[in-house]
């Protein structure tokens, strides 16, 4: 049964990736390189530094004898061990339980041990499925676990992209990124789930592809990714009573996902100046006990107006190298992450009141007038 489920596993991870949506990602990976050397353009320009392509997406930006280098939304903040720590998700939620921050129930397993992941259903109810280590983005992960089977499906899918496994209990209430850099709090932003509307006539699977050809010729002023058909879309349709053959009714909008990371601009919402003292503190400590300077901390809550300890909330993940895009296009404005952190690069000290300004205009006019002016 094991062998059997990993070549399953494995069939599904070549689907994903050599299938239409893996081709219609690929395309959205290239725009979302693009959105990155405008952001460090944008910053660079800010802080009137030299960049340089040394290739492709590899940028050198260079000021008053100071160097730094940039991949995509990876820098030299934090060193090879932090980020391999912050890659585990287990060892991530015993560093912070250790320090009293609250965390998912949990339990790792693989597809050998499958039965004990089943045990762990049965004792929370609706879980989430995911790959230990080694993965970002919501790749692999699916959510609204309920059944033995639904189980098993999200355990292939995972599988695909790490032997190890792990599944959470799931927590309702709001998903939260709160970006931290040094233990300030540069920006929080509400990330709801996507979602899509109907026209009376099209089936859900027609209108996500719709969608996806939306996305891909718009760029990156809509959203950084397509919406990928995987178990989580299944899922998250079957608890709605839908599938990717209903007819949706006219003007009906209906979640397509749980993970949020395939949710566009107008989904992202900010929300630093709502947040409880305490919640950001909690946040805060969750970076420091992963040990990063630049840390993306993921947390749910019911209400974000109280401490996660008092409102029942979590941290979901501590990440690493975490992704601008959603600080640059949220639907009350825009947030330049990247101007900051490239001056923690440089070491070049910056007055927050030259950045931290909310601007209430899109990621597409603000970002695409820096790229025309090259």
């Amino acid at each position: 049964m094991t062998r059997l489920l990993t070549i399953q596993a494995l069939a599904h991870r070549a689907v994903s990736l050599w299938g239409k949506t893996g081709r219609q990602s690929a395309a959205a990976k290239r725009q979302r390189a693009d959105f990155y050397k405008v952001a460090w353009r944008e910053a660079a320009d800010s802080l009137e530094a030299d960049l340089e392509t040394l290739d492709q997406d590899v940028l050198a930006i260079r000021k008053g004898g100071k160097s730094t280098r940039v991949f995509l939304n990876y820098t030299e903040l934090d060193d090879p061990v932090s980020l391999r720590i912050a890659g585990n998700k287990p060892l991530v939620h015993r560093l912070l339980r250790s320090q009293g921050i609250p965390t998912p129930a949990y339990r790792e397993f693989t597809l050998k041990t499958l039965a004990d992941a089943g045990e762990f259903l049965q004792q929370h109810g609706t879980c989430v499925v995911k790959p230990a280590a080694g993965t970002g983005g919501g790749n692999g992960v699916t959510t609204g676990v309920q059944t033995v089977r639904q189980l098993r499906q999200a355990s292939v899918v995972a599988a695909g992209h790490s032997s190890s496994l792990i599944i959470e209990q799931q927590i309702a209430g709001a998903n939260i990124r709160l970006l931290f850099l040094d233990g300030q709090l540069l920006d929080a932003i509400d990330r709801r789930p996507p979602t899509v509307t109907g026209d009376g006539r099209s089936r859900i699977g027609q209108l996500v592809e719709n969608v996806n050809q939306q996305r891909l010729q718009a760029g990156f002023s809509v959203a950084q990714s397509v919406l990928k058909r995987d178990q989580d879309m299944r899922q998250t349709l079957a608890a709605q009573g839908l599938t990717l053959t209903s007819v949706l009714p006219v003007n009906k909008t209906v979640q397509l996902k749980t993970v949020i990371n395939d949710n566009t601009a107008e989904d992202n919402i900010c929300v630093i100046d709502s947040l409880n003292t305490a919640l950001i503190d909690e946040a805060r400590s969750a970076a420091d006990a992963v040990g990063l300077r630049l840390a993306g901390v993921d947390i749910v809550t019911p209400d974000a107006s109280r401490c996660l300890t008092d409102a029942g909330g979590v941290v979901l993940e501590v990440n690493s190298a975490p992704g601008f895009y959603f600080h640059y296009a949220a639907r009350n404005g825009r947030t330049p992450v990247a101007i900051p952190v490239l001056a923690a690069c440089l070491n070049c000290p910056i007055d927050s009141g030259a950045w931290k300004v909310r601007e209430d205009a899109s990621v597409s006019r603000d970002l695409c007038e820096v790229t025309s002016t090259r």
